[in-house]
């Protein structure tokens, strides 16, 4: 049974990634930990109150696949390769923006961080 880490931040990029994910594995066979990271979350906000968690929460579970939401704060493509090391899991999924190569130069890429930070097979959707 593949277990995956999709990591959210954009409501229809969530509901994307969840889409491919079933698309490429057996929903019934794919265990997922959905993934969203707070830059600051010095009100403690729940992860269960982020829409685009919740959005592929409800996708997967739709799909068959068996889901855990998981809330962390700090930098995203940190958190992101050190929950996956942490859980062990087979890929990781990300969702990209549209950014020229100077955006990405100028604001990063949580995206191409991950990709460039782990051992681990990523999975890059588009919306």
């Amino acid at each position: 049974m593949p277990v995956v880490l999709l990591a959210v931040d954009d409501a229809e990029r969530a509901a994307s990634q969840a889409a491919q994910l079933l698309d490429l594995f057996d929903g019934d066979r794919l265990t997922v930990w959905v993934l969203h990271v707070f830059g600051e979350n010095a009100e403690g906000s729940s992860v269960s109150q982020v829409e685009a968690a919740r959005r592929a929460e409800e996708r997967l579970l739709d799909g068959g696949a068996e889901v855990t939401l998981r809330g962390e704060s700090g930098d995203p493509a940190d958190r992101i390769v050190a929950v996956a090391d942490e859980l062990d899991v087979d890929a990781v999924c990300v969702g990209g923006r549209d950014r020229s190569p100077t955006g990405k130069a100028l604001f990063g890429s949580v995206a191409q961080s991950v990709m460039l930070r782990t051992e681990r097979p990523v999975l890059f959707c588009r919306r």
